[in-house]
């Protein structure tokens, strides 16, 4: 057992939909990041996919949900740089930090993009396989992201009405300071610390020194920490966890939760494909039950953040649920306390989605919110 110092929580969702209607979907997750912020979570982070019910683009979503919340932080988790411009998205990103008021967390990864065979026709002209998809990608992002003035510095952009020293607009001070890489190796982990990357870490991760995911996972932490430059002290480290407490739920969606955790057992027992991928289990039950799962996870005891990964497919009631008792009997117990300006404020059931869609706009599920005051 280990005693826990979680100061940062927060929670990653999907942001899935269904085909006929991602509308829907995207509301409701946009409605859970307000939900998040009004139980005081310190930060939401939403998934980016290709190819899948879910959310294509972070950048769009999240400048969404800049516009429905106030204080809480915004995170992609992650962005793959493999199909990206690492101008154009650091272009794009720096408008959604200056939208969002400073509250960006970028989290990204390098390698070919998923679903490469399918996708790289349609992204890049010419032999894709020839590309640059290293960490030199990363690098690229980052240095578009520092404001570092183009040509020889005396190059001005001429507009109607002005002129300007040419570089990325908007430019974002502090953004490249709020980079996360996500990372799954001691490699990568240890390219992140060299860089001085934010590091998150995940239920997944690979086998590369150890069948135990937590032996291999507490190394690659170190290994991060081994490889930070001497005097950086700022940087931020954060766990997630799939993490479903049951405490309010009824019979039958606690059952559902069980039977969601025992479709994805089998491949905790041992390292999958040639990767060695080693997954952690989900955190099914009590507060009680996970609070004691949660003291036995040694890498929690050396991070002071721990993120919720929230599964898929659930209703934004479920999700909700599974939020509230978090919040309410477990954050409390492993030392997280609200700062002065985060209220819990109370959350109206959603019994369903579809019902949640047909509520008069006027009716949100949020009672309260903080108001446009309040100080990020």
């Amino acid at each position: 057992m280990c005693a826990l110092a979680i100061s940062h929580i927060g929670f990653l969702t999907p942001g899935n939909y269904p085909d006929d209607d991602p509308r829907a979907g995207l509301e409701d997750a946009l409605r859970l990041f307000e939900t998040g912020e009004t139980l005081g979570f310190d930060s939401a982070w939403v998934r980016q996919r290709h190819l899948e019910h879910g959310v294509s683009s972070a950048a769009v979503f999240l400048a969404a949900a800049s516009q429905r919340t106030r204080r809480i932080e915004l995170g992609s988790a992650v962005i793959q740089l493999g199909c990206e411009s690492p101008f154009r998205l650091a272009e794009d990103l720096s408008l959604l930090d200056a939208l969002s008021g400073g509250r960006l967390n970028i989290g990204v990864s390098t390698g070919p993009p998923p679903h490469a065979e399918l996708l790289a026709p349609l992204v890049f002209d010419g032999d894709w396989q020839s590309f640059d998809f290293s960490y030199a990608r990363v690098e690229r992002f980052l240095h578009n992201l520092e404001g570092r003035y183009l040509g020889d510095g005396a190059v001005f952009v001429m507009s109607p009405g002005n002129q300007q020293r040419a570089r990325l607009q908007p430019f974002a001070p502090g953004l490249r300071q709020r980079v996360w890489y996500g990372a799954g190796s001691l490699r990568s982990t240890t390219w992140a610390g060299q860089s001085g990357l934010n590091l998150m870490l995940g239920s997944l991760t690979c086998g590369d020194v150890s069948d135990d995911f937590f032996d291999a996972q507490r190394a690659q932490l170190q290994a991060y920490r081994n490889a930070l430059p001497n005097g950086l002290t700022t940087t931020r480290v954060a766990a997630g966890r799939v993490i479903v407490p049951t405490d309010s739920a009824d019979a039958a969606t606690r059952q559902q939760y069980r039977d969601y955790a025992a479709s994805r057992h089998e491949r905790t027992l041992a390292p999958q494909g040639p990767r060695r991928t080693l997954f952690s289990r989900d955190l099914v039950g009590s507060s009680d039950e996970i609070l004691e799962r949660l003291h036995a996870d040694a890498v929690l005891g050396e991070v002071s953040e721990l993120r919720l990964e929230l599964p898929y497919e659930f209703t934004l009631a479920q999700y909700q649920q599974i939020l509230g008792d978090f919040r309410q009997r477990i954050a409390p117990r492993i030392g997280w306390r609200p700062l002065p300006h985060r209220t819990l404020l109370s959350i109206k059931p959603v019994a369903t989605a579809v019902q949640a869609r047909a509520a008069p706009a006027a009716e949100a599920t949020i009672t309260a919110r903080p108001s446009a005051t309040t100080t990020p």
